[in-house]
């Protein structure tokens, strides 16, 4: 069973769907509850930093999401559910992240179209269970307008969009895609069944 954590933040439905689509039983927290219960954990996410967090720790789910990452277990973070992993958030105002990865998610550079939206080449640098069975560059669908930064070596794939951006990280049985794979066709759906198969 896949446990994904609905705080409000977007695109729970889709990629409830895309996993259903690919084998996966689901369930939906919204609250805390038994980490027995789950194999895997996703944390979606569409909206923005600060708020998101406020609603994790309303639900007492930032303590979840931290016990059950120290069972060994796989945690998925998509789109700013990626960028809640790290320490510190510079949207609106500064915010304290799940704090589960070293690094800081500030606004794409001036002078960019801001989101950045639609297809770009993912450029692998390390190879990884992950990208099993995909070709060389795949393209996937990214809605952002926030980046990671001051990220060490747990980058294993990045975009280009004005400069390199983090799009793939990996520290263990910790996994952040910048990117929505729910709505990367093919690509998006061979990834998770990847991150299924980590189970």
């Amino acid at each position: 069973m896949i446990g994904i954590i609905d705080y409000g933040a977007g695109n729970l439905n889709s990629i409830s769907k895309a996993f259903e689509h690919i084998g996966f039983k689901i369930e939906i927290i919204k609250k805390n509850k038994d980490l027995d219960r789950y194999e895997a954990l996703v944390l979606p996410g569409v909206g923005a930093f600060y708020s998101a967090m406020e609603k994790l720790k309303k639900n007492n789910l930032v303590s979840f999401i931290n016990d059950f990452v120290q069972t060994g277990r796989p945690l998925l973070g998509v789109c700013l559910g990626m960028q809640l992993l790290f320490e510190w958030g510079y949207e609106d105002k500064k915010a304290r992240g799940l704090n589960l990865l070293k690094g800081d998610v500030v606004k794409i550079k001036a002078g960019l179209k801001i989101p950045h939206m639609g297809w770009n080449e993912l450029k692998i640098i390390q190879n990884d269970i992950l990208f099993n069975n995909l070709r060389t560059n795949p393209h996937f669908y990214f809605v952002h307008s926030y980046k990671l930064k001051n990220v060490t070596n747990d980058v294993i794939a990045v975009t280009e969009y004005g400069d390199k951006i983090p799009a793939v990280i990996r520290r263990d049985n910790i996994i952040g895609l910048q990117f929505h794979p729910e709505k990367s066709g093919e690509n998006g759906l061979k990834l998770l069944k990847n991150f299924g198969e980590l189970i």
